[in-house]
């Protein structure tokens, strides 16, 4: 194997795990209302559902809504074919995933930026979560921006109504599960239905991931590894780390900003600006590396204010 299937492997894994960080919190909250036995099959049996089903199905149908013309047998088919005919019409298609995934991602950073309650890493944040109200005029000038350097093509712009289609559709289920949770966290609901509404969450919050793996790659195979591994980590940590991880006060914005480049990224390789394969996961490594350090430091000094009080 090649040392650029393991960067952009690494890029892959690691975009996943911090991607899927919100979901992680809602899943342990609502594991630790359940029972033991429920917390073993959410962690073995449910990987099968999140990695096959859910990792491993989203990237085809993504390829089919790129090419319908081939059918969703076709797209899956073609999703794990070597054919040079095959690897063209995917090629061919790349932009219309990138332009569409780019601006999911762009308006996911900015819903973030603009409305969501977050640890301020720097004052810029605070100041225009402040102005949080602006939100959707900001959203709508850039999807007019991006629609404008598409217009010589009417399904480059489709596909980013589409892709802003499906950030306020996802984002809408994602708020309705806050609710959900605080009703399942405050009343008597079986572990059954609690199972079930984790998969389904899961569903909806894996989708920010497979859409930026594109940004990666247009290899399916190497997506559904990628994100396998990462979904599998995820879970893993949400039963047994979630409560150091969330120590990490800035994971989540380092997380975001990530997606906001990885967003600009594949809007511009769809407009036929080639970016070298490295850039997407080194950018990665290195912007959540940065708020990594940045969290380690606040958890450092946050310990010795208290040695210090003691």
């Amino acid at each position: 194997m090649s040392f650029d299937f393991f960067i952009i492997l690494l890029g892959l894994v690691l975009f996943e795990v911090i991607s899927s960080l919100d979901n992680a919190v809602i899943n342990a909250d609502v594991l630790s209302t359940m029972s033991e036995r429920a917390r073993r099959w959410f962690l073995l049996w449910g990987i099968f559902f999140a990695v096959v089903v859910v990792r491993g199905l989203l990237p085809t149908l993504i390829v089919w809504i790129a090419s319908p013309s081939i059918g969703v047998w076709g797209a899956f088919s073609a999703s794990f074919s070597s054919e040079e005919h095959i690897i063209e019409l995917i090629e061919k298609a790349k932009p219309i995933l990138l332009i569409g995934g780019g601006m999911y991602l762009v308006l996911l950073f900015l819903h973030w930026l603009f409305e969501e309650k977050k640890e301020y890493a720097f004052f810029l944040e605070r100041f225009v979560h402040r102005q949080a109200v602006w939100f959707y005029t900001f959203a709508s000038l850039v999807l007019v921006g991006i629609s404008w350097f598409a217009i010589h093509d009417p399904l480059l712009i489709f596909a980013a109504l589409v892709g802003s289609t499906a950030f306020f559709l996802t984002s809408g289920f994602k708020r309705s599960a806050e609710e959900q949770e605080k009703k399942m966290m405050g009343g008597a609901v079986g572990d059954v239905s609690k199972l079930l509404y984790l998969e389904v969450l899961d569903g909806t919050f894996s989708i920010d991931g497979v859409i930026g793996a594109f940004a990666f790659t247009v290899s399916v195979p190497l997506i559904l590894v990628g994100n396998g591994i990462g979904a599998f980590v995820i879970r893993y940590v949400t039963i047994r780390g979630i409560h150091t991880v969330k120590k990490f006060r800035y994971l989540k914005n380092g997380a975001m900003y990530s997606v906001g480049v990885l967003g600009a990224i594949m809007v511009v390789e769809s407009f036929g600006r080639e970016i070298a394969f490295w850039v997407a996961p080194v950018n990665t490594v290195l912007i959540v590396g940065t708020f990594f350090f940045l969290s380690f430091r606040a958890l450092h000094l946050k310990g010795a204010i208290r040695h210090e009080n003691i």
